[in-house]
C-alpha cells in the first residue's frame, strides 16, 4: 500500500510573509517611535499623576499571549489597586463578559485617576513600547491575558494566534461591548480581509472611537 502523509490541520491562516508585512512593520517603528517622541510630555504627566493618585507602581505588567501564542509582558499605566490581579478570584461573579474574558464596567478596583485614564485609553499608551520593540503591531487583534486564553475552547478562536496582537483593531473602533463571539467574528474578519489601507482606515477611526469612549471601562 503507499504511503499517505499525514495531514496536519491547519488553525491558523493569517497573511503570508510578503513585502506588505516588511511595509507593515516600518509603519509600526515609524508610528510607535513618533508617538513615544511627540506623547512624552503626556506620558511624564500621567506617571506623575499615577504616582501621586495611589503610590506604588507607575506600570502595569501583565503577561499576554500574542503571535503563535507566544507570551510577552504588556505595559499598561497602572489603573488599579496595587494586588489588583489578587483581588479578581473574588469578583469572577461579578464578571459581565460573555466567554473567557473578564470584565466589569464598575469594577472596584479601580482607581480615581484609573477610570479617567481608562475611559479615554491612555492607558494603554505605554505600549507603543511593545509595537517598538516588535511584539506587537499598532493594528491587530487586542492581546489576551493568559488567565483569558487558557479558557478558549473553541477551536476556530485560536486563529487569533495567526497575527500579531495590536493596539487597536476592527472590536476596539466599532463597539467594544463585551460580547466574546462577536469580538472574536470581528477579529477574524480583520485577518481575512488584511491590507495596509484597512489598517490605515482603523488607525484613522480610532481616535474618534477614543474620544466617544464607548465601551471603554
Amino acid at each position: 500500500r503507499p504511503l499517505i502523509p499525514a495531514i496536519t490541520p491547519v488553525l491558523s491562516s493569517g497573511p503570508p510573509d510578503t513585502l506588505r508585512l516588511v511595509a507593515k512593520r516600518l509603519i509600526d517603528v515609524i508610528g510607535s517611535g513618533l508617538g513615544l517622541l511627540l506623547l512624552a510630555p503626556i506620558i511624564v504627566a500621567i506617571a506623575i499623576a499615577v504616582k501621586l493618585d495611589s503610590g506604588g507602581p507607575i506600570f502595569f505588567v501583565q503577561e499576554r499571549v500574542g503571535l503563535n501564542r507566544r507570551r510577552f509582558p504588556a505595559y499598561k499605566f497602572r489603573t488599579m489597586v496595587v494586588d489588583a490581579e489578587r483581588l479578581q478570584a473574588d469578583l469572577e461573579h461579578l464578571n459581565e463578559a460573555e466567554g473567557p474574558v473578564f470584565k466589569i464596567e464598575q469594577d472596584p478596583r479601580c482607581t480615581r485617576l484609573g477610570r479617567w485614564l481608562r475611559r479615554l485609553s491612555l492607558d494603554e499608551v505605554p505600549q507603543l513600547a511593545n509595537v517598538l520593540m516588535g511584539d506587537m503591531s499598532l493594528v491587530g487583534p487586542r492581546p489576551l491575558p493568559v488567565r483569558d486564553v487558557d479558557r478558549i475552547d473553541t477551536r476556530w478562536h485560536r486563529r487569533r494566534f495567526s497575527v500579531k496582537p495590536g493596539i487597536t483593531c476592527l472590536w476596539q473602533i466599532n463597539s467594544r461591548e463585551p460580547k466574546f463571539d462577536d469580538w472574536i467574528r470581528s477579529d477574524m474578519e480583520y485577518i481575512d480581509n488584511w491590507s495596509l489601507t484597512l489598517d490605515l482606515k482603523i488607525l484613522a477611526k480610532t481616535i474618534p472611537a477614543v474620544i466617544s469612549g464607548q465601551g471603554a471601562h
